[in-house]
């Protein structure tokens, strides 16, 4: 898949991700659209995480520790192959495992996330298994910014830095806002590289929602050996969707009928600009 076919990829990704929140009547809209050039870029370049070695031990991982943003990872997954679309228009219906955290009853999600701050811990022990089996996979994991003020994702940071986790790949979805408001006025995390290296990370800042950039960072890993890697992502909040970008009120907010064919008529007029 070349450059152009991914930045396709992200404009179709973000076209269903609104799809699948619109017609579920619930959903993360502003962070599924922050992080979704990420997932596009590690599931379509990076990861080599597919349906047919998905139960294999000897594979990369990836762990969604941002469980709130699940509709992305959802809707990435389908695109791979995990499941059909059909399935996923099951999202947040009455016995349905399509819910609105990632549960691993759905084929291709690695482990239960949504209470903030666990997902680091899981990837360290996921990466240290591999050293001590001698493989050379990586463990990828995904944060979001104001997950960093849990204590525990320092925690894992220590444990990470002292068994020289040179396989684990730390990604910050550095869109600035939380629930609740800007992160830096709710709880400041800032210097996010500093403390990152005061914990004996590699850190390397890039554009998020540019997939010519991730590309690039994704191919310096790790940075150093004998050191776990952060990748601080600047993204925007609900990126792609004029309207819907920087808003605090689209954290979890499902569109409205024209705020929805708005949204589409938006995307799909740069997916014209391709063709």
């Amino acid at each position: 898949m070349d450059l152009n076919q991914l930045k396709i990829k992200s404009l179709e990704y973000r076209k269903a991700i609104l799809d699948i929140i619109y017609k579920s009547g619930a959903g993360h809209t502003g962070g599924s659209l922050s992080c979704i050039d990420i997932l596009n870029v590690l599931y379509n370049k990076v990861l080599d995480i597919n349906p047919k070695n998905f139960n294999e031990k000897d594979r990369n991982h990836y762990i969604h520790s941002k469980g709130h943003s699940v509709e992305a990872l959802y809707t990435v997954l389908c695109d791979q192959g995990f499941f059909s679309r059909k399935d996923l228009e099951k999202l947040n219906h009455f016995n349905s495992h399509f819910i609105g955290h990632p549960t691993r009853k759905i084929l291709g999600i690695e482990h239960n996330t949504g209470a903030l701050g666990h997902g680091l811990s899981v990837a360290v022990g996921l990466a240290l298994s591999k050293k001590i089996d001698q493989k050379t996979n990586k463990v990828f994991a995904l944060l979001g910014d104001g997950e960093l003020s849990e204590g525990s994702v320092w925690e894992a940071c220590t444990t990470a830095s002292k068994y020289q986790l040179d396989n684990l790949i730390v990604i910050i979805d550095r869109n600035d806002l939380q629930i609740t408001g800007k992160t830096e006025e709710v709880n400041p995390i800032e210097p996010i590289d500093k403390k990152f290296e005061s914990f004996g990370f590699e850190s390397i800042s890039t554009n998020g929602n540019n997939i010519s950039e991730l590309l690039n960072v994704f191919k310096e890993i790790p940075i150093q050996k004998n050191k776990p890697t952060v990748i601080i992502a600047k993204t925007t909040k609900g990126s792609g969707v004029s309207f819907i970008e920087n808003q605090i009120n689209w954290h979890h907010k499902v569109p409205s009928d024209d705020e929805y064919g708005r949204a589409i008529s938006e995307l799909n007029e740069r997916l014209n600009s391709y063709e």
